[in-house]
């Protein structure tokens, strides 16, 4: 079912390229291990189990690493009514509704799709937001469903687990086994080692890539849904500048996923390296509010709730 949040052509290419890229890698670090290794059984077992795994268990990972609990209408009516609102605006289903007891402002969305769809919201960002902006994160999330990046980007990031995996398993076998080992052995795992190393770097590229700009995407989507770009400038703002002040110790947990998140779980603004970011940085997503409140006419100022 198409819903109505705004198609984004751009987006869908660079998700159909980076899926084409990641999967030619994939090929190419499977057929690498299978040579590596010997036992391209082993391999292919354990690759699509996890692949397989990722795929239809990622909202569960995603809810019980960040401490997330399915909640109810009763228990949470006002949330679940911008929820219905929105969905019913989109034309598309109703996801289950998640809160996190963390004090970090911040929403993420994950599932395979809009039918098996979790919106998460920590108690943090609903205690923090008036309910405009909370439409407006809330929109965001749904937009990452409506455009079906959520399961592209849960996908796509399997890859790089794995290798990142193999890295460390060969790194772990390396320090505590290797007295153990012939030279062949050691060959062998060093070159597994490379080729894993290798393949998460790439990995690790071109999905953040993509993690960007389908960030820039989900805003430009649901400042248009709502017609309120300066509420979500306004979140935006807001959520970023008290996530810079939480201890770097308190948001080592949720930096793991970063790529699912409203606004990354960063200390400070990342500089240089954002270029290695999951997400745009501030500017860049206040740049883009400020032009579409542009275009739409709006009276308020991006940046302050309107």
């Amino acid at each position: 079912m198409q819903s109505r949040f705004q198609s984004d052509r751009r987006l869908t290419v660079r998700m159909t390229v980076t899926m084409f890229l990641l999967g030619l890698l994939y090929v190419g670090f499977v057929a690498a291990l299978v040579a590596l290794l010997k036992s391209w059984v082993l391999v292919v077992v354990v690759a699509a189990g996890m692949l397989g795994a990722q795929y239809w268990f990622s909202d569960r990972v995603a809810l019980f690493a960040m401490r997330g609990r399915v909640v109810e209408r009763e228990a949470y009516p006002e949330l679940h009514a911008v929820v219905d609102r929105l969905c019913a605006i989109a034309d598309m289903p109703k996801p289950v509704v998640a809160v996190s007891e963390m004090g970090m402002p911040n929403a993420f969305a994950t599932g395979r799709n809009a039918d098996h769809a979790v919106v998460c919201v920590t108690t943090g960002l609903l205690r923090r937001l008036e309910p405009a902006e909370l439409e407006g994160v809330l929109a965001h999330e749904l937009s990452h469903v409506a455009h079906k990046d959520v399961a592209v980007i849960t996908v796509a990031s399997f890859l790089g687990v794995i290798a990142g995996l193999i890295v460390r398993f060969a790194l772990y076998s390396q320090l505590f086994g290797g007295g153990r080992r012939d030279q062949n052995t050691a060959v062998v795992f060093a070159a597994v080692m490379g080729v894993s190393a290798a393949v998460y770097a790439i990995s690790f590229l071109l999905i953040r890539a993509l993690s960007r700009y389908r960030e820039l995407a989900a805003d430009r989507a649901a400042a248009l849904l709502t017609g309120r770009p300066s509420a979500l400038a306004s979140a935006l703002t807001k959520v970023t500048g008290d996530i810079a002040r939480i201890p770097s110790k308190d948001l080592r947990t949720a930096q793991a996923f970063n790529a699912f998140y409203f606004t990354p779980a960063l200390g400070s603004e990342p500089g240089i390296a954002g270029l290695f970011s999951s997400h745009p940085s501030l500017e860049q997503r206040l740049d883009q509010l400020g032009r579409i409140s542009t275009e739409l006419g709006e009276a308020a100022t991006p940046g302050k709730a309107g």
